[in-house]
């Protein structure tokens, strides 16, 4: 399945989903004083951005490396991107990277697993993988994706304040429908082009 920037856009904005981060980034954020809220924000997007365009990057090394497919990648990307969709349209509570201290996050939770997930770490290098001629149309694509997750999570209390629990759960469960027709087509496209190419 081949894509365009508009359609990298989207699953790369579906898979990083913002909106469904909101209650585990306000729960992890609680413990930060109000005044540095914003820088860490600012910092973790960067760190995320950086981890997932060092994959964007060295993607296709890392496949040749590991002796691995395109084929068997579009597969297990296709499949956690799946787990994930499932659990965004089932997902009660987030509280799951909860700090249990009054440490600053830095690095885990937020930017990695929760922005530069293994689903996201697979999206950019099934992307990277399967058109590399196209590799600054994807980081120009993943720039503009992470630039609205920090917007989405900078105005996190606002939006929440704004839209209320209900409406952000249920364009998250709206997300994960979307995000699941899209893993089946992946993993479909993987196993036409593992049979028949």
């Amino acid at each position: 399945m081949d894509h365009t920037f508009v359609s990298a856009f989207i699953l790369l904005l579906l898979v990083l989903d913002p909106f469904g981060s909101l209650p585990i980034f306000i729960s992890v954020m609680r413990n930060v004083a109000p005044e540095r809220r914003r820088w860490v924000a600012v910092r973790e997007v960067l760190l995320a951005f950086g981890v997932l365009l060092a994959f964007m990057f060295s993607g296709r090394a890392f496949l040749q490396l590991m002796h691995l497919s395109e084929r068997s990648l579009e597969v297990a990307g296709g499949v956690i991107l799946l787990m994930i969709a499932i659990r965004m349209i089932f997902a009660t509570g987030g509280s799951l990277y909860a700090a249990e201290d009054d440490r600053e996050p830095f690095i885990f939770p937020l930017a990695v697993p929760l922005m530069a997930g293994p689903s996201a770490m697979a999206t950019v290098l099934l992307l990277a993988s399967r058109q590399p001629d196209r590799l600054m149309e994807w980081a120009t694509a993943l720039t503009v994706v992470m630039v609205v997750s920090g917007a989405v999570l900078l105005a996190a209390d606002r939006i929440r304040r704004l839209l209320g629990d209900s409406v952000v759960s249920a364009v998250e469960k709206l997300m994960g429908l979307v995000l699941t027709a899209i893993s089946v087509e992946m993993i479909l496209a993987g196993l036409k082009r593992y049979f028949f190419d």
